[in-house]
């Protein structure tokens, strides 16, 4: 069994993205995009994705919609679906996310944004296939 005392968990990693779980159809990362920072732009396609906030205050952008997100808020983004999430206020924002099915590497660390950037142009954040 895999337990996680999720908020707490995500609070402690200083790491812009966590892999902490991988399953067969599904994925949980936890997430911490520091003050004016960014996930960035995106589509998953034939992923769905739901975004749970821990803490912090940000703006979720999704089909084109934006609307402020702070803790407790969660936000679905089906697959195919443009959208980005904007940290707006002056301390991290953490969030954990469940990809439907898996869209990172098992177990994948990236400190920062640009290693995350860097590891996905280079193949290197592919999810496992069956």
């Amino acid at each position: 069994m895999e337990h996680f005392t999720i908020a707490t968990v995500a609070e402690k990693s200083p790491d812009f993205r966590r892999v902490l779980w991988t399953g067969e159809h599904t994925q949980l990362v936890i997430m911490t995009i520091p003050p004016g920072g960014e996930i960035g732009e995106e589509v998953h396609e034939g992923i769905d994705q739901i975004l749970t906030f821990v803490s912090g205050t940000g703006e979720a952008r999704v089909a084109g919609e934006k609307r402020e997100v702070v803790q407790g808020d969660l936000v679905v983004v089906p697959a195919g679906t443009k959208h980005n999430f904007v940290n707006t206020g002056p301390n991290p924002l953490v969030l954990y996310t469940v990809y439907g099915p898996p869209e990172h590497a098992d177990q994948a660390v990236h400190r920062t944004k640009e290693e995350a950037d860097a590891a996905e142009a280079a193949g290197e954040d592919e999810p496992p296939t069956s």
